[in-house]
């Protein structure tokens, strides 16, 4: 018997047991299709991570001031300056894009008859090149806003629509901030969201830092930005700032300096350990399959024994029964591990088509990673092979007089 007749044969053994066949695959098709999904969702939620952190900016730096004063005074003068800003851009040059300084503040106004607490925070013209924002109607703050203090302001999409009804509607309007009149000039929204973790919420205003520091006690930037050009300068970047920023104040000050390097490695790291975490489980599955498929496979070699004792009474020999009953066991396990590995890669391949077909404002990259599929394949391969040895070993061994005489 060639490989070409243990395969015609095994294919009629397993037909001549469907559903006995099915639900032994059954337990490799759930497990083959769970570890490509896995490892789809794995890096599908990996790219979503590392993407909104990108969005924020992965070259970015940004420095606080962290301690250093003993008193209000000498507090207020280590406090980052204006002056600050323009020295990184001066010193830094073509290293960076741009240097961006932020001043915040809170204050409140009346919607609909109710007092409503806002923030509002002073930038520069330098501010979108740094904070990537969505300009939905009119403009953003320039330099001649700064330059000639004017009382101009930018709103988010929300605060606009709760104001005055929609972007549309916001521009050339006025509101009150400190008592004094802006006009708005444009409404925006985060690019990619902070998730209120930054200067930035859900109702802000932007107005011109050189009117916002009339409105301080004192002036304080808090926190400076930095974006810089290229992302393997980031760290040396990161300690020019901070160089730059203790250089200019007294003795002592402190302050803190940071980018998302970091973070982007700690998320990936993380990433990378739950899909592995996340596979081995799937794993986990595709060995009680095996197991099954041996214990199917058992009774399979206990039923035909008699069938076992008339091929060696043929002249079938021991190596022929050997390889008949293991062919059996692969065919079964990597045709239930195919159907796995076509249901893992159909469900992910669907879900853009459904959002296309729905219309839902979403923009889906849902990655199949072709390692997973091979991986699958080949488990499915390696169980067959493991778990069917030991039932076709017992059928090779058989007496085959005893085989002829079982009942």
């Amino acid at each position: 018997m060639n490989f070409s007749e243990a395969i015609s044969f095994s294919f009629q053994a397993l037909k001549a047991n469907r559903l006995r066949t099915f639900l032994t695959a059954l337990g490799l098709i759930i497990g083959n299709a769970s570890v490509i999904l896995v490892v789809t969702i794995s890096l599908a939620s990996k790219d979503l991570i590392l993407d909104q952190i990108r969005g924020v900016g992965s070259n970015l730096v940004f420095a606080y001031y962290e301690a250093g004063g003993q008193n209000t005074a000498k507090i207020q003068g280590d406090f980052v300056k204006l002056s600050d800003v323009q020295a990184l851009r001066d010193a830094l040059g073509n290293q960076i894009v741009a240097a961006t300084a932020v001043m915040t503040s809170h204050d409140q106004i009346v919607v609909h008859g109710k007092v409503r607490e806002l923030t509002v925070d002073g930038v520069d013209a330098e501010y979108p090149q740094v904070r990537p924002l969505v300009i939905l109607q009119g403009r953003s703050i320039d330099a001649s806003d700064v330059a000639l203090r004017s009382r101009v302001a930018m709103l988010t999409d929300k605060l606009a629509l709760r104001l005055f009804g929609g972007q549309d509607a916001a521009i050339g309007q006025t509101i009150k901030i400190s008592q004094l009149q802006f006009t708005v000039i444009g409404t925006f929204r985060e690019k990619t969201s902070t998730f209120g973790q930054g200067e930035m919420h859900e109702e802000t205003v932007l107005i011109p830092i050189t009117v916002m520091k009339y409105f301080m006690q004192y002036e304080k930037i808090e926190p400076v930005y930095v974006r810089v050009r290229d992302a393997g300068d980031v760290p040396a970047v990161t300690e020019q700032v901070n160089n730059i920023l203790e250089s200019r104040h007294r003795l002592g000050a402190k302050y803190d300096v940071q980018n998302l390097v970091a973070v982007l490695e700690t998320a990936d790291t993380i990433a990378s350990v739950l899909t592995v975490v996340l596979i081995l489980v799937s794993l986990i599955a595709l060995l009680i399959s095996g197991i099954g498929i041996m214990n199917i496979m058992l009774v399979t070699v206990t039923e035909r024994t008699r069938e076992i004792g008339l091929r060696m009474a043929v002249g079938a020999s021991r190596r022929e029964i050997l390889l008949q009953f293991l062919v059996e066991a692969v065919v079964m396990s990597v045709v239930g591990g195919a159907l796995g590995i076509v249901i893992g890669i159909a469900i992910p391949l669907s879900v853009p088509l459904a959002v296309s077909l729905l219309e839902l404002p979403l923009s889906l990259k849902v990655p199949v990673s072709p390692i997973s599929v091979l991986v699958a394949f080949v488990v499915s391969f390696v169980v067959g092979v493991t778990f069917g040895l030991l039932p076709a070993r017992r059928a090779s061994q058989l007496n085959p007089t005893e085989a002829l005489r079982y009942e």
